[in-house]
């Protein structure tokens, strides 16, 4: 699935590529975060991310991006006859990699746009706590992957040199098979081109 996707994004940069205009930025934003599984609660964690992005065409664009981001959640789990109700919680500080399409409506300086594509995260840190009696009855509840693949939906305006921005991040697989588990988040960031 990861070539397929990294074929495809190539292929949108050649063709883009030729008549291209180029754009260099940085980016920094908050986003709240969980992690969704069935039949447990689930308690949303707030996050951040920082890095970098480019784009790569006119109204029509590719938008490549990286940056380090702190996201994950809490499952909350209610008493039953095996377990008395507890919470687990995670966060990850993961490398995200978004490849986007873009595309923009008005003037160079001032417009709106609307985004979409997909995600690879790469975990580089996991921080976990779990209620004591929670940690004994789920040993195998925090055996997450080390990367996953997702999607990205958003929009947002560039002012001049700024950009605001507001996306949602689905995950298409799961961090943990076992339980069902899949990341999703809501965030906000803001740009600055330097090119």
């Amino acid at each position: 699935m990861k070539k397929y996707i990294l074929n495809i994004a190539a292929l949108l940069l050649l063709s883009i590529g030729a008549k291209a205009q180029f754009a260099l930025g940085l980016k920094a934003g908050f986003n709240t975060s969980k992690i969704n599984t069935s039949d447990v609660g689930q308690t949303a964690i707030g996050g951040y991310q920082f890095g970098a992005w480019t784009r790569l065409g006119g109204s029509l664009y590719l938008q490549p991006e990286m940056y380090v981001s702190s996201k994950g959640g809490q499952l909350d789990f209610p008493t039953n006859s095996t377990v008395e109700g507890g919470y687990a919680k995670t966060r990850f500080t993961t490398l995200d990699v978004p490849v986007l399409l873009g595309k923009s409506f008005g003037a160079k300086s001032f417009n709106f746009h609307i985004v979409a594509g997909f995600i690879y995260s790469y975990i580089l840190n996991t921080d976990q706590s779990y209620s004591d009696n929670l940690s004994n009855a789920y040993k195998d509840l925090g055996s997450y992957k080390n990367s996953s693949l997702g999607y990205q939906v958003g929009a947002g305006i560039d002012l001049g040199s700024i950009s605001i921005d507001g996306r949602y991040e689905g995950g298409l697989t799961q961090i943990n098979e076992k339980y069902g588990q899949r990341q999703n988040l809501w965030d906000i960031s803001f740009g600055f081109r330097i090119l």
